[in-house]
């Protein structure tokens, strides 16, 4: 068998969960463009093979733990607070910057339980859309240097996350927003900010969004070049890009590139050729898809840290792992530090038992490729292939409520006559029989409980 080299096109998505009335959720775009410079592709391959990280989300919103930014806009779906007026209320979630004060602030501590759980790469939301910036920024006042935090030692809190990420071995990137709504040259303040757009014409005051123009290249020039190697940077608002809100992004990412040689960029759903890899929201893509891309989805359901957290099981997390491996993307799951600057209890005791699956069976995830049959017909069974050419992985995910089946069965993807199936976590050999081109294998019946059992086999 010779495993897939095709790079599809990307179609339909399917929504996992109800989520289509959160209408700041991004789909992937519709197609893809490779890069044309071959450092970039070459840290794409390497990204490729990572499979999975962390976005932290961490900001003024943290602060009463609330949705981050999306309160300040106007747009139809959003509940306002009906004690304040509009104004009041975007003054209010902007002055929540002289309460952010993170006085138990630990990146090391992130870094660390991001590496026990098994996440190869990390994105740092360095400024969301309520454009309070999370490192030392000459370009506006709004900024972590005059919160509450200022003042102490580890105030340039970008600085110290990266250094701590990177001392992990841990892929660097940073998620950094596109339209920037505190930004006088964004929503100009004479005007009314009905929704997530600029508030005034381009075309009748260019010299306006000039400044904005230059506004983001300066920020972009200060986390390109001031906080050390950098391979990710993630641009989020996806309604910022040419030609309706032309930032001038190629000049951007020549400058970014001439700092990071190789960097990856991802302009959100944005076909062309700042898109490097695909990115839906909070889904998982009903085929398998070839050309490099990653789901990101949340630990619990916000992205920022909230008091009232609902987390995934780590045995839906590492389905849903699983699940995007098998159809070739990568999983960046969303976590939340809390406003004292660390990883909450119940989201570092998850990540810790995800992270002792991926030690006993990270080898059907990390640096696999894809293959034809990717799933079997229950879809309790995803595989990955070894890029040896012979070696295949069938992962039986663990139900919530049912546990681990009792046996499995597909259908293609036979083992070659003689081979032994083994369980990774254990590395004992499991029963199996095959009828034509149909295997059924019989698991360890205390494997409820392990999160699910990964199989290594070779094929015909």
């Amino acid at each position: 068998m010779k495993f897939t080299k095709i790079f599809l096109a990307l179609v339909g998505l399917a929504l996992a969960g109800n989520i289509s009335a959160q209408s700041f959720v991004h789909e992937a775009s519709k197609q893809y463009q490779w890069p044309k410079d071959q450092k970039v592709v070459e840290k794409l391959k390497k990204w490729q093979d990572l499979k999975f990280g962390i976005i932290l989300h961490w900001g003024v919103y943290s602060v009463p733990g609330m949705v981050e930014s999306w309160q300040i806009t106007s747009e139809d779906w959003i509940t306002p607070d009906l004690t304040r007026t509009y104004e009041e209320e975007k003054q209010w979630y902007w002055g929540l910057s002289k309460d952010f004060n993170p006085t138990k602030f630990n990146p090391e501590q992130w870094a660390k339980v991001t590496k026990k759980a098994g996440m190869k790469y990390v994105v740092f939301t360095t400024k969301h859309h309520d454009g309070f910036c999370m490192w030392d920024t000459k370009t506006t006042d709004y900024n972590v240097m005059n919160s509450g935090f200022k003042g102490n030692a580890k105030n340039d809190v970008l600085k110290y996350i990266m250094d701590a990420y990177r001392a992990e071995g841990i892929m660097p990137g940073l998620y950094f927003s596109k339209p920037d709504w505190h930004s006088e040259y964004y929503w100009w303040p004479v005007k009314a900010t009905p929704n997530r757009f600029h508030n005034y014409q381009i075309k009748d005051y260019p010299e306006r969004w000039a400044k904005y123009q230059e506004y983001v290249y300066k920020q972009s020039y200060e986390l390109m070049h001031n906080y050390g190697d950098i391979d990710l940077f993630w641009l989020d608002g996806g309604w910022t890009t040419a030609p309706r809100e032309d930032i001038k992004l190629g000049e951007i990412v020549k400058m970014a590139r001439e700092a990071q040689p190789g960097l990856i960029v991802v302009e959100r759903s944005c076909p062309g050729e700042f898109e490097n890899y695909q990115t839906p929201e909070q889904t998982i893509p009903d085929h398998q898809i070839n050309n490099p891309w990653e789901s990101c989805i949340t630990l619990t359901y916000d992205w920022g840290w909230t008091n009232h957290p609902v987390f995934k099981s780590p045995a839906k997390v590492l389905s849903i792992l699983t699940e995007i491996v098998a159809k070739g993307g990568s999983l960046l799951l969303g976590v939340g530090p809390t406003p004292e600057g660390l990883i909450e209890d119940g989201a570092v005791e998850i990540l810790e038992k995800i992270g002792a699956w991926m030690d006993a069976n990270g080898e059907a995830i990390y640096s696999t490729v894809t293959t034809p049959v990717y799933q079997n017909e229950d879809k309790n069974v995803f595989f990955t292939a070894n890029k040896d050419g012979k070696t295949l992985y069938a992962i039986v995910n663990q139900d919530d409520e049912k546990g681990v089946p009792a046996s499995v069965t597909w259908t293609g993807n036979t083992p070659k006559k003689g081979a032994k199936l083994i369980n990774l976590a254990t590395k004992k050999p499991l029963k199996y029989k095959v009828e034509g081109d149909k295997t059924t294998v019989t698991l360890p019946s205390n494997a409820t409980g392990t999160n699910g059992v990964a199989i290594k086999y070779v094929i015909k």
